[in-house]
Protein backbone atom coordinates (compact mmCIF):
# COMPACT_ATOMS: atom_id res chain seq x y z
CA UNK A 1 0.00 0.00 0.00
CA UNK A 2 1.26 3.45 -0.76
CA UNK A 3 0.82 6.58 1.70
CA UNK A 4 -1.18 9.34 -0.35
CA UNK A 5 0.39 12.30 1.33
CA UNK A 6 3.43 14.25 1.69
CA UNK A 7 2.25 17.29 3.85
CA UNK A 8 0.21 17.78 6.63
CA UNK A 9 0.17 13.76 7.43
CA UNK A 10 3.00 12.75 9.29
CA UNK A 11 4.64 9.38 9.31
CA UNK A 12 7.99 7.60 10.65
CA UNK A 13 10.01 6.51 7.81
CA UNK A 14 9.74 3.21 9.03
CA UNK A 15 5.66 3.53 8.01
CA UNK A 16 6.01 3.75 4.36
CA UNK A 17 8.52 0.74 4.13
CA UNK A 18 6.08 -1.23 6.21
CA UNK A 19 2.57 0.14 4.47
CA UNK A 20 4.61 -0.61 1.17
CA UNK A 21 5.21 -4.26 1.87
CA UNK A 22 1.42 -4.54 2.92
CA UNK A 23 -1.71 -5.03 0.79
CA UNK A 24 -5.28 -4.69 1.89
CA UNK A 25 -5.99 -8.20 1.08
CA UNK A 26 -3.66 -9.43 3.40
CA UNK A 27 -4.42 -7.54 6.58
CA UNK A 28 -5.96 -10.04 8.91
CA UNK A 29 -6.13 -7.91 12.25
CA UNK A 30 -7.22 -4.52 12.87
CA UNK A 31 -8.25 -2.79 16.61
CA UNK A 32 -10.15 0.49 16.47
CA UNK A 33 -9.67 2.05 19.81
CA UNK A 34 -13.17 4.29 20.42
CA UNK A 35 -13.79 5.46 24.18
CA UNK A 36 -16.55 7.59 23.53
CA UNK A 37 -19.98 8.55 24.33
CA UNK A 38 -23.69 7.65 22.59
CA UNK A 39 -23.24 10.87 19.99
CA UNK A 40 -19.65 9.94 19.07
CA UNK A 41 -20.07 6.17 18.99
CA UNK A 42 -22.57 6.58 16.54
CA UNK A 43 -20.47 8.74 13.93
CA UNK A 44 -17.63 6.15 13.96
CA UNK A 45 -20.32 3.74 12.14
CA UNK A 46 -19.04 5.54 8.90
CA UNK A 47 -15.09 4.68 9.89
CA UNK A 48 -15.85 1.22 10.35
CA UNK A 49 -18.38 0.61 7.02
CA UNK A 50 -15.19 1.77 5.07
CA UNK A 51 -12.45 0.22 7.30
CA UNK A 52 -14.36 -3.36 6.01
CA UNK A 53 -14.45 -2.19 2.57
CA UNK A 54 -10.51 -1.34 2.41
CA UNK A 55 -9.35 -4.90 4.33
CA UNK A 56 -11.99 -7.07 3.61
CA UNK A 57 -9.95 -10.41 5.30
CA UNK A 58 -9.62 -8.60 8.09
CA UNK A 59 -10.98 -9.63 11.21
CA UNK A 60 -12.26 -5.83 13.35
CA UNK A 61 -11.64 -5.88 17.00
CA UNK A 62 -13.59 -2.62 18.51
CA UNK A 63 -12.01 -1.46 22.18
CA UNK A 64 -13.92 0.46 24.52
CA UNK A 65 -14.41 1.17 27.95
CA UNK A 66 -16.43 -0.39 30.77
CA UNK A 67 -17.97 3.50 31.32
CA UNK A 68 -19.17 3.81 27.65
CA UNK A 69 -20.97 0.63 26.16
CA UNK A 70 -24.05 2.50 24.99
CA UNK A 71 -24.13 2.64 20.96
CA UNK A 72 -21.81 0.18 20.71
CA UNK A 73 -21.69 -0.80 16.74
CA UNK A 74 -21.38 -4.50 17.12
CA UNK A 75 -23.04 -5.31 14.15
CA UNK A 76 -20.20 -3.70 12.37
CA UNK A 77 -17.02 -5.79 14.48
CA UNK A 78 -16.29 -8.91 14.97
CA UNK A 79 -15.24 -8.75 18.62
CA UNK A 80 -15.24 -6.37 20.92
CA UNK A 81 -12.79 -5.75 23.73
CA UNK A 82 -13.62 -3.70 26.87
CA UNK A 83 -10.86 -1.81 28.78
CA UNK A 84 -11.52 -0.47 32.38
CA UNK A 85 -12.47 2.85 32.12
CA UNK A 86 -12.57 5.38 35.19
CA UNK A 87 -16.09 3.63 36.71
CA UNK A 88 -13.26 1.01 37.72
CA UNK A 89 -10.58 2.48 39.53
CA UNK A 90 -11.11 -0.15 41.88
CA UNK A 91 -8.91 -2.60 39.44
CA UNK A 92 -5.63 -3.09 40.61
CA UNK A 93 -2.99 -2.11 37.68
CA UNK A 94 -1.82 -5.43 37.04
CA UNK A 95 -5.63 -6.45 36.29
CA UNK A 96 -6.04 -3.41 34.17
CA UNK A 97 -2.67 -4.44 32.06
CA UNK A 98 -3.60 -7.95 32.15
CA UNK A 99 -6.96 -6.48 29.89
CA UNK A 100 -5.05 -4.29 28.03
CA UNK A 101 -3.11 -7.04 26.65
CA UNK A 102 -5.85 -9.14 25.88
CA UNK A 103 -6.47 -6.85 22.85
CA UNK A 104 -3.70 -9.09 21.25
CA UNK A 105 -0.99 -8.53 18.24
CA UNK A 106 -2.87 -6.61 15.22
CA UNK A 107 -1.57 -5.68 11.51
CA UNK A 108 -3.08 -2.37 12.19
CA UNK A 109 -4.23 -0.20 15.48
CA UNK A 110 -6.07 2.67 14.83
CA UNK A 111 -6.45 4.80 17.83
CA UNK A 112 -9.91 6.88 17.77
CA UNK A 113 -9.79 8.19 21.13
CA UNK A 114 -6.49 10.11 21.67
CA UNK A 115 -7.21 9.52 25.50
CA UNK A 116 -4.13 8.44 28.29
CA UNK A 117 -6.60 5.13 28.22
CA UNK A 118 -6.09 4.67 24.21
CA UNK A 119 -1.70 5.90 24.57
CA UNK A 120 -1.66 2.77 26.95
CA UNK A 121 -3.26 0.35 24.65
CA UNK A 122 -0.69 1.67 21.87
CA UNK A 123 2.14 1.36 23.93
CA UNK A 124 1.37 -2.49 25.22
CA UNK A 125 -0.20 -3.65 22.14
CA UNK A 126 2.26 -4.81 19.48
CA UNK A 127 1.31 -3.78 15.64
CA UNK A 128 2.70 -3.49 11.98
CA UNK A 129 1.53 -0.08 11.93
CA UNK A 130 -0.44 2.13 14.68
CA UNK A 131 -2.73 5.14 13.15
CA UNK A 132 -3.60 8.30 15.26
CA UNK A 133 -4.74 11.92 15.84
CA UNK A 134 -2.63 13.20 18.55
CA UNK A 135 -3.28 16.63 19.94
CA UNK A 136 0.53 17.05 20.76
CA UNK A 137 3.38 16.74 18.63
CA UNK A 138 5.67 14.89 20.77
CA UNK A 139 2.65 11.91 20.89
CA UNK A 140 2.88 10.98 16.90
CA UNK A 141 6.97 9.84 18.15
CA UNK A 142 5.73 7.94 21.14
CA UNK A 143 2.78 6.20 19.91
CA UNK A 144 2.20 6.01 16.52
CA UNK A 145 3.85 5.19 13.31
CA UNK A 146 1.25 7.56 10.91
CA UNK A 147 -0.75 10.25 12.08
CA UNK A 148 -3.87 13.10 10.29
CA UNK A 149 -4.50 16.18 11.91
CA UNK A 150 -7.50 16.51 13.49
CA UNK A 151 -9.41 20.37 13.05
CA UNK A 152 -12.43 21.45 14.90
CA UNK A 153 -12.96 23.08 11.38
CA UNK A 154 -13.43 19.59 10.10
CA UNK A 155 -16.64 17.11 10.53
CA UNK A 156 -15.39 14.34 12.79
CA UNK A 157 -16.58 11.69 10.88
CA UNK A 158 -14.93 12.38 7.55
CA UNK A 159 -12.15 13.38 10.12
CA UNK A 160 -11.54 10.08 11.02
CA UNK A 161 -11.74 8.70 7.08
CA UNK A 162 -8.67 10.55 6.39
CA UNK A 163 -6.66 7.78 7.96
CA UNK A 164 -8.03 5.31 5.31
CA UNK A 165 -7.68 8.07 2.87
CA UNK A 166 -4.03 7.83 3.95
CA UNK A 167 -3.74 4.31 2.01
CA UNK A 168 -5.41 5.72 -0.94
CA UNK A 169 -9.08 4.82 -0.13
CA UNK A 170 -11.95 6.42 -1.50
CA UNK A 171 -14.84 6.52 0.93
CA UNK A 172 -17.93 6.66 0.26
CA UNK A 173 -20.12 10.31 -0.14
CA UNK A 174 -22.54 10.74 1.60
CA UNK A 175 -21.21 8.95 4.28
CA UNK A 176 -22.69 5.00 5.15
CA UNK A 177 -23.50 4.81 8.78
CA UNK A 178 -25.52 1.80 7.70
CA UNK A 179 -28.48 2.25 10.25
CA UNK A 180 -31.77 0.72 8.60
CA UNK A 181 -34.31 0.77 12.00
CA UNK A 182 -37.97 -0.07 11.63
CA UNK A 183 -40.92 2.64 11.04
CA UNK A 184 -42.01 3.81 14.02
CA UNK A 185 -45.67 2.95 13.01
CA UNK A 186 -46.87 6.46 13.37
CA UNK A 187 -49.60 8.18 11.14
CA UNK A 188 -49.75 11.77 11.70
CA UNK A 189 -45.98 13.43 10.50
CA UNK A 190 -44.32 14.82 13.18
CA UNK A 191 -41.60 16.93 14.72
CA UNK A 192 -39.50 15.92 17.51
CA UNK A 193 -37.72 18.36 19.91
CA UNK A 194 -34.79 17.49 22.35
CA UNK A 195 -34.04 20.53 25.10
CA UNK A 196 -31.68 18.39 27.17
CA UNK A 197 -27.87 17.27 26.49
CA UNK A 198 -25.14 16.14 27.76
CA UNK A 199 -24.92 18.93 30.19
CA UNK A 200 -27.01 21.96 31.22
CA UNK A 201 -24.34 24.25 30.12
CA UNK A 202 -24.98 23.16 26.72
CA UNK A 203 -28.60 23.35 26.79
CA UNK A 204 -30.64 26.20 25.08
CA UNK A 205 -33.08 28.13 27.86
CA UNK A 206 -36.22 26.03 28.22
CA UNK A 207 -38.45 29.48 27.76
CA UNK A 208 -36.62 29.91 24.56
CA UNK A 209 -37.98 26.27 23.43
CA UNK A 210 -41.28 26.69 24.68
CA UNK A 211 -41.26 29.94 22.15
CA UNK A 212 -40.27 28.01 19.39
CA UNK A 213 -42.32 24.87 19.78
CA UNK A 214 -45.62 27.28 20.26
CA UNK A 215 -44.43 29.01 16.82
CA UNK A 216 -43.83 25.57 14.81
CA UNK A 217 -46.88 24.72 16.29
CA UNK A 218 -48.61 26.88 14.80
CA UNK A 219 -47.10 27.33 11.47
CA UNK A 220 -47.37 23.51 11.16
CA UNK A 221 -50.69 22.31 12.28
CA UNK A 222 -51.36 19.28 10.87
CA UNK A 223 -47.58 18.06 12.66
CA UNK A 224 -47.69 16.55 15.77
CA UNK A 225 -45.25 18.52 17.50
CA UNK A 226 -43.05 15.89 20.14
CA UNK A 227 -40.99 17.63 23.30
CA UNK A 228 -38.24 14.46 24.33
CA UNK A 229 -37.65 14.13 27.95
CA UNK A 230 -34.20 13.31 29.41
CA UNK A 231 -32.90 10.50 31.44
CA UNK A 232 -31.70 12.44 34.04
CA UNK A 233 -33.89 14.19 36.73
CA UNK A 234 -32.69 17.48 35.53
CA UNK A 235 -33.89 17.23 31.91
CA UNK A 236 -37.36 17.42 32.95
CA UNK A 237 -39.94 18.84 30.63
CA UNK A 238 -42.31 20.53 33.02
CA UNK A 239 -42.10 24.10 32.37
CA UNK A 240 -42.13 23.50 28.61
CA UNK A 241 -45.55 21.65 28.42
CA UNK A 242 -46.66 23.96 30.60
CA UNK A 243 -46.35 26.75 28.65
CA UNK A 244 -48.07 24.86 26.32
CA UNK A 245 -50.69 22.99 27.29
CA UNK A 246 -53.46 24.64 25.43
CA UNK A 247 -51.65 22.93 22.13
CA UNK A 248 -53.73 19.81 21.39
CA UNK A 249 -50.53 19.14 18.69
CA UNK A 250 -47.80 19.33 21.23
CA UNK A 251 -46.87 15.89 23.14
CA UNK A 252 -44.45 15.32 25.71
CA UNK A 253 -42.24 11.76 25.70
CA UNK A 254 -40.13 9.98 27.82
CA UNK A 255 -37.27 8.14 26.51
CA UNK A 256 -37.52 5.67 27.92
CA UNK A 257 -41.03 4.87 27.18
CA UNK A 258 -40.03 5.11 23.79
CA UNK A 259 -39.42 1.90 21.35
CA UNK A 260 -37.07 0.75 19.42
CA UNK A 261 -33.33 1.18 19.89
CA UNK A 262 -29.82 0.12 18.77
CA UNK A 263 -27.39 -1.24 21.89
CA UNK A 264 -29.59 0.89 24.18
CA UNK A 265 -30.21 3.79 21.87
CA UNK A 266 -33.82 4.60 22.95
CA UNK A 267 -36.55 6.11 20.40
CA UNK A 268 -34.10 5.12 17.31
CA UNK A 269 -36.85 4.60 15.06
CA UNK A 270 -38.85 7.70 16.69
CA UNK A 271 -36.31 9.62 15.35
CA UNK A 272 -35.63 7.93 12.01
CA UNK A 273 -39.25 9.01 11.09
CA UNK A 274 -39.43 12.44 11.93
CA UNK A 275 -39.43 15.19 9.60
CA UNK A 276 -37.32 17.22 11.61
CA UNK A 277 -35.07 16.93 14.94
CA UNK A 278 -34.48 20.19 16.61
CA UNK A 279 -31.69 19.77 19.25
CA UNK A 280 -28.76 21.21 21.12
CA UNK A 281 -25.48 19.69 21.02
CA UNK A 282 -26.04 16.18 21.96
CA UNK A 283 -25.96 12.49 21.10
CA UNK A 284 -29.53 12.04 20.06
CA UNK A 285 -29.00 14.38 16.94
CA UNK A 286 -25.94 12.10 15.85
CA UNK A 287 -28.24 9.15 15.63
CA UNK A 288 -30.48 11.97 13.42
CA UNK A 289 -27.86 12.10 11.43
CA UNK A 290 -27.26 9.13 11.04
CA UNK A 291 -30.71 8.14 10.23
CA UNK A 292 -30.80 10.74 7.34
CA UNK A 293 -32.98 12.77 9.42
CA UNK A 294 -33.06 16.94 8.98
CA UNK A 295 -31.61 18.39 12.32
CA UNK A 296 -31.60 22.14 13.42
CA UNK A 297 -28.56 22.09 16.51
CA UNK A 298 -28.22 24.98 18.47
CA UNK A 299 -24.64 25.80 19.37
CA UNK A 300 -23.49 28.49 22.18
CA UNK A 301 -20.53 26.36 24.09
CA UNK A 302 -18.94 23.25 22.00
CA UNK A 303 -17.05 23.40 18.76
CA UNK A 304 -19.80 24.03 15.70
CA UNK A 305 -17.93 22.89 12.48
CA UNK A 306 -16.64 19.88 13.86
CA UNK A 307 -20.25 18.55 14.58
CA UNK A 308 -21.97 19.74 11.52
CA UNK A 309 -22.29 18.22 8.01
CA UNK A 310 -22.36 21.28 5.68
CA UNK A 311 -24.15 21.15 2.75
CA UNK A 312 -26.62 18.67 3.62
CA UNK A 313 -30.07 18.57 5.12
CA UNK A 314 -28.68 19.66 8.41
CA UNK A 315 -28.51 23.18 9.87
CA UNK A 316 -26.58 24.98 13.08
CA UNK A 317 -27.77 28.02 14.74
CA UNK A 318 -25.32 29.62 16.46
CA UNK A 319 -23.82 33.03 16.89
CA UNK A 320 -20.06 33.88 16.35
CA UNK A 321 -19.86 35.78 19.43
CA UNK A 322 -20.87 32.56 20.86
CA UNK A 323 -24.34 33.93 22.55
CA UNK A 324 -26.84 32.13 23.04
CA UNK A 325 -29.21 31.97 19.48
CA UNK A 326 -32.72 33.91 19.71
CA UNK A 327 -36.22 32.26 19.03
CA UNK A 328 -36.14 33.91 15.47
CA UNK A 329 -32.88 32.17 14.22
CA UNK A 330 -34.01 28.95 15.14
CA UNK A 331 -37.25 28.96 13.87
CA UNK A 332 -35.70 30.40 10.84
CA UNK A 333 -33.72 27.57 10.25
CA UNK A 334 -36.01 24.93 11.44
CA UNK A 335 -38.34 26.80 8.91
CA UNK A 336 -36.26 26.12 6.14
CA UNK A 337 -35.75 22.49 6.37
CA UNK A 338 -39.18 22.09 6.85
CA UNK A 339 -40.13 23.61 3.20
CA UNK A 340 -37.59 21.83 1.45
CA UNK A 341 -38.82 18.36 3.48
Amino acid sequence: MKLWFKHGAWCSARARQVAQSLQPEDVRNIAVIRHAAVGDMVITRPFLVELRRLFPNARITLSITTNYQRAVPVDLVDRVHIQYGNDRRDVSLREQIKRVRELGEQDLLFDLAATSRSFWLCLLTGAKLKIGFPYHALQKHIYYDITVPRSDFRVEAENMLDMLNAFGHRHQYPLDFAMHPPGAGRTRPYVLYFPSASSPDKCWPHEDFAQLIGRMSERYPDHEHIVLKGVEEWERIDTIMAALSDRDNVTGISLLDCDGELSDIKGLSLIDDATLLVVNDTGIRNVAIACNTPTVGIFFTTEVFRYWPRGTIHEAVFNADGSIPDVGSVFDAAQGLMEKS
